[in-house]
């Protein structure tokens, strides 16, 4: 009996003496202040995105090797969406429970398996892979390295580390096609050369995540819980108008990574990889440029502005496509790339401000799986079109909806304003 009780007495400190041990190896473990954990989770995001649209210059490469036709183009990097749709819902909340650093070398993994995917692609069942795996590390780090992010950088900076996050976000996505279309065109092994860069590029980030400190405290009984779809009543007006003009936002996006490639090469004759790397870099770089240009435009008018972005570019790519004009063409992107930016990020914190604080990244994930559904369906329907009656009256289809959908977004935004004067007025 005495020893059962001295047993007892003793597992405190027993307890007390294993946590001690367990902070000294991750003390051994982390080798990186919080600035340097900063800097390693930056750079982690940054390359997971970038291995993301690498593949984008790539697809006629492919098509000519395999005999692929468009719309076996656009499912395959359709695929990419269901992934990233999929580590969304399905792990959305574990990082709160697990901490940061296990869901991030995850996602690094699965974007170092991707790459790997591609280094050995012989057919369709390796590429649909590749894709799988990229949006699931896309889907991982869009919720959890933008956490990370916040929560490494100094208290009163968080709108700072947001807008860092955001920045390596669209500078990654930006990055992979420009760095793949240049090696694809100027260097050996056009169809791995690319990827062994992103590995290249992915190793220091995998040290750079090990090393960082963990700012989450890992739950005693971690629990693995999907995060449904849902929207309170009280703010599904706004999510509505948000999410409208994101879809029509992200349906751009998809179309320049999935689509423009084939559209230059096949009715322009740009067969230059470079170029095309180019032409989607400049989309990027303008939603990236939308993005930060919230800062300049009036919050409550941000919304409407970017819409009329996306109006304003669709007319500018509608005029491209008909003329077959490669200045048009990039016109219409970077102005559209400007209009999405915009009112994706003002989209997003309109939501934000109306959502209730305990159920927010419910709602914002909400948000995403929106703008993921947008990049892949409507990209699947303009190849399923273009089988039919050719790139060029798909592309203009294309172009139409989402200048419509735009459209139905500045209305609601009209009506909303509208009611709220009345309202004042009474």
């Amino acid at each position: 009996m005495a020893t059962l009780r001295q047993r007892r007495q003793a597992s405190p400190q027993d307890r007390d003496r294993a946590a001690a041990a367990a902070a000294a190896e991750r003390g051994r473990r982390e080798r990186l202040g919080r600035r340097g954990g900063f800097a390693a989770a930056a750079l982690a995001f940054a390359a997971t995105m970038l291995g993301t649209t690498i593949p984008t210059p790539l697809y006629d490469l492919y098509r000519q090797r395999f005999g692929f036709s468009e719309l076996m183009i656009t499912v395959i990097f359709a695929t990419y969406a269901i992934g990233v749709i999929a580590a969304l819902t399905l792990f959305g909340r574990l990082s709160d429970e697990i901490g940061r650093r296990p869901l991030l070398l995850a996602g690094l993994a699965l974007s170092a398996l991707s790459a790997g995917a591609f280094l050995t692609v012989e057919g369709l069942a390796l590429l649909l892979l590749g894709r799988l795996l990229s949006g699931l590390s896309a889907g991982i780090f869009t919720g959890s390295a933008t956490a990370t992010l916040v929560d490494l950088g100094p208290p009163a900076g968080r709108a700072r580390a947001t807008l860092i996050a955001t920045v390596v976000n669209m500078g990654g996505l930006g990055l992979g096609p420009l760095l793949a279309g240049l090696l694809s065109q100027w260097a050996v092994a056009p169809l791995r050369l690319p990827f062994w860069v992103d590995l290249g590029v992915l190793a220091p980030a995998i040290l750079g995540v090990w090393a960082m400190p963990e700012p989450v405290r890992r739950a005693e009984h971690p629990r693995w819980r999907p995060q449904s779809v849902q929207v309170p009543a009280e703010i599904r007006p706004v999510f509505i108008r948000a999410a409208i003009a994101g879809f029509a936002g992200f349906a751009v996006l998809g179309l320049f990574t999935a689509v423009a490639p084939a559209f230059l090469g096949q009715e322009l004759a740009i067969h230059s990889r470079a170029t095309i790397g180019l032409v989607v870099f400049a989309v990027f770089g303008a939603s990236l440029a939308g993005q930060l240009s919230l800062q300049l435009v009036d919050q409550q008018r941000a919304l409407a502005a970017g819409c009329g972005g996306l109006i304003a570019g669709m007319a500018a790519l509608a005029a491209g496509l008909a003329a077959s004009s490669l200045a048009l063409l990039v016109l219409g992107a970077v102005i559209a790339g400007l209009g999405q930016g915009l009112s994706f990020r003002a989209g997003l914190d309109q939501i934000n401000a109306a959502a209730p604080a305990e159920r927010r990244a419910q709602i914002d994930s909400s948000f995403f799986v929106v703008a993921y559904v947008a990049i892949s369906l409507p990209v699947i329907g303009e190849g399923a079109l273009a089988q039919l009656w050719g790139l060029r009256p798909a592309g203009l289809t294309f172009v139409g909806v989402v200048a419509l959908l735009s459209a139905v977004a500045l209305a609601l935004l009209a009506r909303a304003g509208g009611g709220k004067r009345a309202t004042r007025a009474e």
